[in-house]
C-alpha cells in the first residue's frame, strides 16, 4: 500500500512540476516577443561595411490566388544586392507564366529560373532547389516557401541579425493580417499562440525549433557537410540543417519580423492536414514527443495538474482547473497581440471560439498522426523511420 501511495505522490509531483514548467515557457515566450519582435531596422550608413549579397531560393509548385502578389514582394525588396532563383520541377507548371510575367515587369531585378530539379535524395523540396543552390552567387542563402509575403525591409532585417557567430536567421511563423474567414482566424490563433509560445521560448534558450518556411543561411557551413543535398534524406530538412549548424557551434536566431504566410488556399481541412504532418515529423525525430506534447496541451495539462493539486494540497480541483484555463487563455491572447503588433483582424469572441476549437481539436489531430505514420505530401506518400529518415512508398493517394 505504501508503494502505491509513493507512486501516486510521485505522479502528482511530476504533473505539478511539468505544469510550472509550461508557465515558465509562457513567460519566456512573452519576454522574447517583447524584446525581439518588431524592432526598427536601420539602414547602415554608406561608410559602414557593405551589406552581403543574398541569393533567394523560391521552390514553387502550382498556382493559388495570392501567389502573384506574394512573389511580387520579392521583386520590390529594399535591399542593395540580391538575386531571386525560382525553382520549378514540372516544365508544364502554370506557375511559369507568373514567373515570366514578373521577370518582364521587373527587368532590373536579378532573377533566374531553374526547371526540372535534380534528384539528390527523397525530399522533393531539396531536389527542386538543388540546381539553384549550386548556382547561387552569394554566400547568404534565403530559402523561402511559396506562400510567404515580404515587407520591403524584411530581408534587411534578417541580414542585420546575421552576426559573425550566427549561421541561420529564421522568421517566426505567422500569417498575413488581410486573410479573411474563420480558417484564416484559426491559423492566426495557432501560429500566434501555440507555435509562437514554443518557438520564442526555444529561441531564448538556444534550442533548435526551426521551421524552414523562411530561413537565411550561411552557405559555407552547409558546404562543409556536403551542402543542401546532405539533408535530402529527411523530410524535415529544415530541422536537420539547423541541428548541423548548432552541433558545430553556430547560433541560430529569430529575426524581428514574423514570416507572413499568405497562401491563397486557406481551408480548415488543409491546415489540419498540415498539423498532422508536422506532428508525424516531430514524433519520428523526437519519440518523447508522444508523451510530452499531449501533456503540454492546455486542457490535458490542466486536468492532470488539478488532480495533482488535490492530492498534494487538497485544493478544489474544479476551481484550480477553471483558473488554469482562464490564465492560459489570457496569456495566449496577450502573446497573440504582441506577435501581431497591430489591431487584430478578429474580436475577442472570435478569438474565444477559435481558441477553444484549436485547443480541443489539436490532441485529436495528434492522435490521428500517431496512429497513421504515413505522410502525404502533395501527390507523394512517405514513410518515416526513427531519427527522421524518410523513404517514398507506393500508396493510394487521397485527393
Amino acid at each position: 500500500m505504501s508503494s502505491m501511495i509513493y507512486t501516486l505522490y510521485g505522479f502528482a509531483i511530476f504533473f505539478i512540476v511539468f505544469w510550472l514548467g509550461m508557465w515558465c515557457v509562457h513567460i519566456l515566450a512573452l519576454i522574447t516577443a517583447r524584446c525581439k519582435l518588431h524592432r526598427k531596422t536601420a539602414v547602415p550608413a554608406s561608410y559602414e561595411v557593405p551589406l552581403q549579397g543574398v541569393s533567394i531560393i523560391k521552390p514553387l509548385m502550382g498556382v493559388d490566388s495570392n501567389l502573384y502578389n506574394n512573389l511580387e514582394t520579392f521583386f520590390t525588396l529594399d535591399y542593395p544586392l540580391y538575386e531571386i532563383l525560382f525553382c520549378v520541377e514540372d516544365k508544364q507548371d502554370p506557375v511559369l507564366i507568373l514567373i515570366k510575367k514578373l521577370m518582364d515587369k521587373y527587368p532590373t531585378v536579378d532573377a533566374r529560373l531553374f526547371m526540372g530539379g535534380c534528384r539528390v535524395g527523397v525530399n522533393p523540396k531539396i531536389n527542386n532547389m538543388y540546381p539553384a543552390y549550386e548556382a547561387a552567387k552569394h554566400e547568404l542563402i534565403l530559402i523561402s516557401d511559396s506562400g510567404i509575403r515580404m515587407k520591403e525591409d524584411t530581408l534587411l532585417d534578417m541580414v542585420r541579425c546575421m552576426g559573425d557567430n550566427v549561421g541561420l536567421v529564421h522568421q517566426l511563423p505567422f500569417t498575413y493580417e488581410q486573410r479573411q474567414g474563420f480558417a484564416a482566424a484559426y491559423e492566426k490563433i495557432y501560429f500566434g499562440t501555440v507555435q509562437s509560445r514554443m518557438y520564442l521560448a526555444a529561441d531564448l534558450l538556444n534550442i533548435n525549433c526551426h521551421t524552414g518556411m523562411s530561413a537565411l543561411i550561411r552557405k559555407a557551413p552547409l558546404d562543409e557537410v556536403g551542402g543542401l543535398k546532405t539533408f535530402g534524406v529527411y523530410l524535415a530538412e529544415d530541422f536537420f540543417y539547423a541541428k548541423s549548424l548548432v552541433d558545430r557551434g553556430w547560433k541560430i536566431t529569430v529575426c524581428s519580423q514574423p514570416a507572413l504566410q499568405n497562401s491563397g488556399q486557406c481551408e480548415l481541412p488543409l491546415f489540419q492536414a498540415r498539423l498532422r504532418r508536422w506532428a508525424k515529423l516531430r514524433v519520428a525525430m523526437l519519440p518523447t514527443t508522444i508523451i510530452l506534447e499531449p501533456l503540454s496541451e492546455c486542457f490535458i495539462l490542466g486536468a492532470c495538474a488539478s488532480w495533482a493539486a488535490t492530492v498534494l494540497f487538497e485544493w478544489d480541483s474544479l476551481v484550480f482547473y477553471l483558473i488554469h484555463i482562464l490564465m492560459w487563455f489570457m496569456m495566449d491572447w496577450t502573446l497573440l497581440c504582441v506577435v501581431q503588433n497591430s489591431a487584430l483582424p478578429l474580436n475577442k469572441l472570435d478569438f474565444l471560439f477559435g481558441w477553444i476549437m484549436n485547443e480541443t481539436v489539436r490532441p485529436y489531430l495528434f492522435l490521428q498522426a500517431v496512429l497513421d505514420p504515413l505522410i502525404q505530401w502533395r501527390s507523394r506518400v512517405y514513410k518515416l523511420k526513427w531519427g527522421g529518415l524518410a523513404e517514398e512508398v507506393k500508396a493510394k493517394v487521397k485527393y
